[in-house]
């Protein structure tokens, strides 16, 4: 059972890093290597998650590192291996022999391993660990382009905001540490903390868990992070980077619940950024930047999910979304291929450039849409029915971040089906990418009816989620009816504007941002480069010279003054060994007077001293 877990997580990591040690060497075997070891990780996954294996490592003192697979983690497992498969089975059809193909799939897989360390980590640390190589990779995968500096500047501005609020995990563990209730840090444990230890610890874990789940404030890197390859858009922001923090979110329900307050900041939190970057996502007029935008709204009802305690809820959502988003961002991709281009008013027709893959987009965006009786439909009313539970103003606005996902996808589906644009430099969309196009539009359909009893229960059991809210019937027809309407409503509005130009800029958080946190930063390093170049170099410019002008006067006064010593006592040893030596003539009469002279002095000095 151990060797599961080992492998599970091992393989992926250990084949990711051979292939960027082997480099451009290993080009040509690396999309079968690849395929190979997703395959095997995604059988691996499976049996993992019907078997629920547990491993245990001594690693710090006190601290050992721990793996275990239970229902969210197992669900979780099966979602990234599966979705990862999907996503090298596009890429090894799309990436030419030129690219730097061992790079990219390593870098691929060395993501994907981190994931699984992620989801299946049962203490703190491990978790850090899984969670800092996700970023690091996630920064490289979006750059992969790094030869093109707008590329590179989009990642480094992706990896600062989601690192920034990474420092929350470290603050969860020192406040883990400080609470003292469990020593071994694990996530189960963590609820055990005393306060105030409890409400830090609370806290970093929900700035961690916002900032890589890309919701507010920190969506705007998921806009930036668009400049990546379409394959790695469809990985990171649909199953894995971008869902760990919601994931994150639901595992820590009980730390939540505990904290008195973080339950309603979550909840709260979640449904604004469902509403808010759905305006976002309706306003784009870039098919990426679009699903980008949809991709932080659909997570904001995860985080919702999370703070409702609808644990089956939001899981429901997260894999669906999983099946769906990373379809919509892989058909972006191979029409960006063919066709050169990702703005919406450029893509006219674009479905009908390749009708397997328009039908296949089309699944994926009424899914999306929440159109019944797709997944993506009834997975919203569990949630939603858990926020309904919760307040009726969250529902409210749970509710109108819903509609907005029908809009944004009906938007997205107007401009790819309409009457296509001549093209004739267009390319033709390479056969191998169709399939895995087709396999996870076969997912969006397939994983509608867990969403209903009796697999809705089973998805509970599995979750060992008991009490999970259910929405009555009404929700159900109150939310399709809606969206039904929604649909038709920006069908018929085809391509006049929906959204004013603030959410086109996506609310301008960048800026704010920029304003808030980037230009303050600078300004102060600019007042310490000064302080430095006027204070402590002219500091240490002023003693260097006291310094030389102390040597100088040292040299012109002390020295003199010494040598002048040293010269007359030399001097003045010299004159004494001169008269010494006055009498030093070797004649013994002289001696003789000599002693007679001393001796009479001594019978003098000790008369007198009688």
């Amino acid at each position: 059972m151990s060797a599961l877990l080992w492998a599970l997580v091992a393989l992926p990591l250990g084949t990711g890093v051979l292939l960027l040690v082997a480099g451009r060497r290993a080009d040509r075997a690396a999309p079968a290597v690849a395929l190979a070891v997703t395959a095997a990780a995604l059988g691996l996954a499976i049996t993992a998650a019907f078997r629920h294996p547990a491993v245990r490592a001594p690693f710090l003192d006190g601290l050992p590192m721990r793996f275990a697979v239970d229902g969210l983690s197992g669900v979780l497992v099966i979602t990234v291996t599966a979705v990862t498969l999907a996503v090298l089975l596009f890429s090894a059809a799309e990436f030419g022999a030129d690219e730097a193909r061992a790079r990219f799939f390593g870098l691929m897989l060395l993501f994907a391993g981190s994931m699984l360390a992620t989801v299946t980590a049962a203490t703190l640390p491990v978790l850090l660990m899984g969670w800092e190589v996700m970023g690091a990779t996630s920064w490289a995968l979006i750059g992969y382009w790094w030869r093109d500096p707008e590329r590179t500047s989009a990642a480094d501005t992706a990896f600062l905001t989601t690192r920034t609020a990474d420092l929350g995990l470290y603050l969860a563990a020192g406040a883990a540490l400080a609470g003292g209730q469990d020593p071994t840090l694990s996530l189960d444990g963590l609820a055990r903390a005393d306060d105030p230890w409890l409400s830090f610890l609370t806290a970093g874990i929900i700035v961690a868990a916002l900032g890589k789940s890309a919701q507010l404030p920190f969506s705007f890197w998921l806009s930036k992070a668009m400049q990546g390859p379409s394959p790695v858009s469809a990985l990171l922001h649909s199953a894995t980077m971008v869902v760990a923090g919601a994931y994150l979110l639901l595992r820590t329900g009980p730390l939540l619940d505990a904290s008195g307050w973080g339950d309603d900041v979550v909840a709260w939190t979640g449904a604004a950024t469902a509403l808010c970057l759905g305006l976002v996502a309706v306003a784009q007029t870039d098919l990426k930047q679009l699903l980008a935008a949809s991709s932080c709204a659909q997570i904001g009802f995860m985080v919702l999910a999370a703070g409702t305690d609808a644990t089956s809820g939001g899981t429901l959502q997260l894999i669906a979304h999983a099946a769906a988003k990373s379809l919509l961002f892989l058909a972006a991709g191979a029409w960006l291929t063919a066709l050169g281009t990702q703005r919406l008013r450029e893509l006219l027709g674009a479905a009908r450039h390749s009708r397997t893959v328009g039908a296949a987009f089309t699944v994926a965006a009424l899914t999306l849409a929440g159109l019944p009786p797709l997944s993506l439909w009834a997975a919203k009313d569990v949630l939603l029915a858990g926020a309904l539970e919760h307040s009726p103003w969250l529902y409210a606005v749970g509710l109108a971040g819903a509609l907005l996902s029908a809009v944004y996808s009906t938007k997205a589906l107007w401009y790819v089906w309409q009457r296509p644009v001549p093209r004739p430099d267009a390319r033709r969309i390479p056969g191998g990418a169709v399939p895995p196009l087709v396999l996870l539009a076969l997912a969006c359909v397939a994983l509608t009816p867990l969403a209903f009893p009796p697999l809705r229960d089973s998805v509970d059991r599995v979750l060992v989620a008991s009490g999970q809210p259910t929405p009555h019937a009404w929700e159900l027809a109150v939310s399709g009816g809606l969206a039904l309407l929604a649909a038709a409503a920006a069908w018929t509005w085809g391509t006049r504007p929906l959204a004013k130009p603030l959410f086109a800029d996506w609310l301008h958080l960048e800026r704010a941002a920029h304003a808030l946190l980037v230009a303050p930063v600078m300004r102060l390093a600019h007042l310490a480069a000064a302080f430095d170049d006027r204070v402590v170099d002219r500091a240490v410019d002023g003693s260097a010279a006291a310094a030389l002008r102390c040597a100088r006067w040292t040299d012109g006064v002390v020295e003199r003054a010494l040598d002048g010593t040293v010269t007359a006592l030399a001097a003045g040893t010299r004159a004494l060994g001169r008269w010494s030596r006055r009498p030093q003539t070797g004649q013994l009469h002289q001696y003789l007077a000599q002693a007679v002279a001393a001796f009479t002095v001594l019978a003098v000095v000790l008369v007198l001293v009688r």
